[in-house]
């Protein structure tokens, strides 16, 4: 690093962050997208002064990347953040001119809100801290009653900026290789830069009641449905024959915070795969007892560490660390190609949204949307406010016949669920749409 660089100012990538700029290129952003509908139209002066006081609380985010000689490194941006209205498909590369080189990007239209990040700069959970503050400020601007914040104060936690992957790893801890490929997702694929977005809208009540049946989380069981609906719409749809087929292979996120102690505003996440071949997919109740048997088996403390360790000994690697950046990319990329072979497709479920209760009175719901690319041409995510449960389909298909299995699985499980669409494709209802925004949401 510059020797002009006062250490003040700069801090390291944590061990995960370190990959995504040398992965990420025009076809896979590694951007993550939360919005928030209100109630009301979005007044921009005021969302603006929301972002600016928001990072005067949460500094971490007050950062832009910078090329090192071995590896990238985040710089204190003294910029204004840039807010302005939506106008392109979500979780495109963050381009730092209209960004004003922040690693996240805040848009608007209409009721919407919309905050889109750079995993470098943290994961799905601090993301979702930083964007909640944006949110609280926004309503305590806007509305005065909301300005007694008694009830904030009290919640005040503090963050820290540690790289907790480093903090909790065991170089002793090693986890089994799995080296089978994943089936990959076949089809058309949409116009370059096109994303077709569905989110389904679904009745927490209903659907718990679904999960109870099974005797599975919401995540499990929902796991089971889209691995069920890949089953039936993509790969029964184009092949004759499932012999010799690959397994359905569904990575899931995991917050790490959940296993290990960490206040860490950076990354500190890793994932399960639930690997389903074929001869398990050819029933839902068979899927159901493979995946909670796989999320019992993998989903523990000593597996987590497991896979948290591995990922630090690459990071930690003297070799790797002391390969020039220039031609890290170039091998980075090459191995990142193959690994996501592996997978079929992501399923992140961020969880609740909590929010304070007065709060709420101005706030329809929460979305959360992560990035298709090449490999995995579909990306599924969810989180949960209130009575519902959004769970969003990002794809770069040129057919959205899983989606649509997906929801008419749910329908006919007596499962109430609305669909708000980016007009891409036709309607997976098959009938009227229900757009609350805007083509490109």
């Amino acid at each position: 690093m510059s020797k002009k660089t006062n250490k003040n100012t700069w801090r390291k990538l944590d061990n995960s962050a370190k990959i995504f700029p040398l992965s990420e290129s025009k076809k896979y952003s590694t951007v993550f997208r939360y919005s928030v509908v209100l109630k009301e139209d979005i007044d921009k002066a005021v969302l603006e002064k929301a972002v600016e006081k928001a990072l005067l609380r949460y500094k971490a985010f007050k950062v832009k990347l910078k090329r090192g000689i071995f590896w990238y490194y985040l710089e204190q941006n003294l910029k204004k953040a840039i807010v302005r209205e939506e106008s392109d498909y979500p979780c495109k590369r963050i381009d730092p001119i209209y960004s004003n080189d922040y690693l996240f990007s805040v848009t608007y239209f209409e009721r919407k809100i919309n905050i889109e990040i750079f995993h470098s700069l943290t994961d799905g959970n601090g993301g979702l801290i930083f964007f909640r503050e944006i949110v609280y400020n926004y309503l305590e601007m806007k509305h005065k009653e909301l300005l007694d914040k008694e009830e904030r104060k009290t919640r005040k936690v503090e963050f820290d900026t540690e790289d907790s992957y480093i903090a909790n790893f065991n170089k002793k801890s090693k986890k089994n290789d799995e080296n089978k490929k994943a089936y990959i997702l076949k089809g058309k694929e949409l116009k370059f830069n096109q994303v077709s977005v569905n989110h389904l809208l679904i009745n927490n009540y209903d659907l718990k009641n679904e999960c109870t049946k099974y005797d599975m989380s919401t995540t499990q069981y929902l796991t089971s449905v889209l691995i069920w609906s890949i089953y039936n719409a993509n790969i029964l749809k184009n092949t004759k024959t499932i012999k010799n087929k690959k397994p359905i292979k569904v990575c899931i996120p995991v917050n790490l915070k959940k296993y290990f102690r960490s206040k860490t505003m950076s990354n500190f996440f890793s994932y399960i795969s639930v690997d389903a071949e074929m001869d398990t997919c050819v029933s839902f109740e068979k899927i159901t007892l493979f995946v909670k048997s796989e999320f019992e088996k993998k989903l523990t403390e000593e597996e987590m560490l497991k896979t948290m360790s591995d990922t630090v000994k690459i990071g930690k690697n003297l070799f790797i660390s002391s390969i020039p950046l220039s031609l890290k990319k170039i091998i980075i990329r090459s191995v990142y190609a193959e690994i996501q072979k592996h997978l079929s497709i992501t399923y992140s479920n961020i969880g609740k949204v909590g929010i304070i209760g007065k709060y709420q009175d101005y706030i329809d719901y929460f979305l959360f949307l992560i990035a298709p690319e090449n490999i995995e041409k579909i990306k599924c995510s969810s989180c949960t406010y209130l009575d519902k449960v959004i769970f969003t389909f990002t794809s770069i298909l040129n057919d959205n016949d899983i989606e649509r299995f997906f929801y008419n699985f749910l329908r006919s499980q007596n499962v109430k669920v609305e669909v708000e669409s980016n007009e891409i494709l036709d309607s997976i209802e098959g009938g009227e749409k229900n757009d609350i925004s805007q083509k490109n949401k």
